[in-house]
């Protein structure tokens, strides 16, 4: 694989439109991304969501792509369901978590799996294992299976296998957890202050057995972890997604950011796409602006030249 295609690998992008834009073209054929993402913007029916992807990868097979195009979606049931006339509607997390039915969760993930599957969508970002511990939380609320750690353990896994039983990548998000906060990191940078013992009793639980469940991605979130590093956000943070994800919780599966086009993430840029990778993360996610996905792509370039990022073929 040469340098540019491995490069594009690392980054995932969004676009607009229910049809291939020029944009995307040229992001897929020209800068080789690796990965689309769809949003409701992007989506009509059923049948026209399997051609929008049949018509992206087929661009990226023409110019010559060593891998399958990857497209993902936000499709977690209830409000954050970006696929929705056609598809079976299910109610929010936090209702499922009600019930406390693990067969409930597992069968309602692997319809949403058999669906995604079926029209061509390879990658969900889902399930949100996020502990919803505040009630003034703007952002979270009933995208959690609830308050409860040991309950939004259990059901993320249920959540994890269904969808992965199907076919279809689950990604356990927002890690080390988003669930306490009275920021929503689309609008500004949240601090969290708890003690380690605390996030691993809470936070981390879900994370921790979805890693051992075997969900095969986890998608980083944009907030400080005082406790963990008190200097850097988890998206760029070493000491979270290296020492402690990647090594204490012996996760090999994919890293994703979350939007780095969030305002929490807006005064990292223009370095944040590499500071992200060099802390861990495999993939970069730039959900809306060609110019940025553009410039993202250009400075990981040059950082390879540069010897500041390192890729192994």
């Amino acid at each position: 694989m040469v340098l540019k295609d491995m490069i594009g690998q690392m980054v995932w992008v969004g676009f607009h439109g229910t049809e291939p834009s020029e944009d995307v073209e040229r992001l897929i054929c020209d800068h080789r991304v690796g990965g689309v993402v769809l949003f409701s913007r992007n989506v009509r029916t059923p049948k026209q969501v399997r051609e929008l992807t049949d018509s992206l990868r087929e661009l990226a097979e023409r110019s010559g792509h060593e891998l399958p195009l990857v497209v993902a979606v936000d499709q977690e049931g209830g409000g954050v369901s970006c696929l929705r006339d056609g598809f079976t509607r299910f109610p929010p997390p936090m209702a499922m978590g009600a019930t406390g039915s693990l067969e409930v969760v597992r069968k309602a993930f692997g319809v949403i799996g058999r669906e995604l599957r079926t029209v061509g969508v390879g990658v969900d970002f889902a399930p949100v294992l996020d502990v919803n511990t505040n009630p003034e939380n703007p952002i979270i609320g009933t995208r959690s299976f609830g308050d409860d750690p040991e309950l939004v353990a259990k059901l993320g896994e249920e959540a994890v296998r269904g969808l992965q039983d199907e076919g279809v990548v689950a990604t356990a998000k927002h890690f080390p957890g988003h669930g306490d906060t009275s920021l929503d990191t689309h609008l500004a940078l949240p601090r969290v202050g708890h003690s380690t013992e605390r996030l691993r009793k809470v936070e981390l639980l879900p994370f921790s057995k979805a890693v051992d469940a075997g969900v095969r991605a986890v998608m980083t979130t944009h907030i400080v972890f005082e406790a963990l590093d008190p200097e850097l956000p988890a998206t760029v943070s070493p000491k979270v997604l290296t020492d402690l994800l990647r090594g204490e919780m012996g996760f090999d599966g994919v890293v994703v950011t979350d939007c780095l086009e969030m305002k929490a993430m807006e005064r990292f840029w223009p370095e944040v796409p590499l500071m992200a990778l060099l802390a861990g993360a495999d993939v970069v996610l730039i959900s809306h602006t060609y110019e940025l996905q553009v410039e993202a792509l250009k400075l990981l370039g040059k950082a390879v030249e540069e010897g500041r990022l390192r890729i192994e073929a």
